[in-house]
C-alpha cells in the first residue's frame, strides 16, 4: 500500500478513509459502487480495478447532472401541462436545483477519489 500525498478537502467524501490509511481503497470502492447501477458495481473488472470503477462513476454522475439540468430547464414549461399546481412546480424546481448542486459536489468527490486511487497505483 503506497501512502499518497492527496490533500483532503471539502470534496473528499466522508465515507472514504484517508488515502494511505488501512483499507482506504476498499472504502473508496464501496463508496464508488453506490454511485453506479448495481449491475455495473458487480462486474469483476470494476471490482478488481477501482480506477475503472471510478471512471464509470464519473461518467454516471455527469449523465445524472445533465438529466437534472434538463429537468430543471424544462420544468416551468412542461409541468403545468401535466396539471400540476404552481406550488408543486415551484417545489419541484427547487428540488431539481438542489439535486444539480449535490451531483456537482459528488462529481468533484469522485474526481478527488480517482486522483488518490491513481496516485496509489503508481
Amino acid at each position: 500500500m503506497t501512502v499518497t500525498s492527496t490533500r483532503l478537502g471539502p470534496d473528499w467524501p466522508c465515507q472514504v478513509k484517508t488515502p494511505g490509511s488501512y483499507d482506504w481503497e476498499r472504502s473508496a470502492t464501496r463508496w464508488l459502487r453506490e454511485l453506479v447501477p448495481s449491475r455495473y458495481a458487480s462486474y469483476p473488472a470494476f471490482v478488481r480495478q477501482p480506477v475503472l470503477l471510478a471512471r464509470h462513476a464519473q461518467i454516471q454522475v455527469e449523465h445524472e447532472i445533465r438529466v437534472a439540468r434538463t429537468a430543471l430547464q424544462t420544468a416551468r414549461a412542461d409541468l403545468p401541462r401535466l396539471g400540476l399546481h404552481e406550488g408543486v412546480i415551484e417545489h419541484t424546481i427547487k428540488l431539481y436545483a438542489a439535486e444539480v448542486m449535490q451531483l456537482q459536489h459528488i462529481a468533484r468527490s469522485v474526481r478527488a477519489v480517482t486522483r488518490a486511487l491513481v496516485a496509489a497505483g503508481r
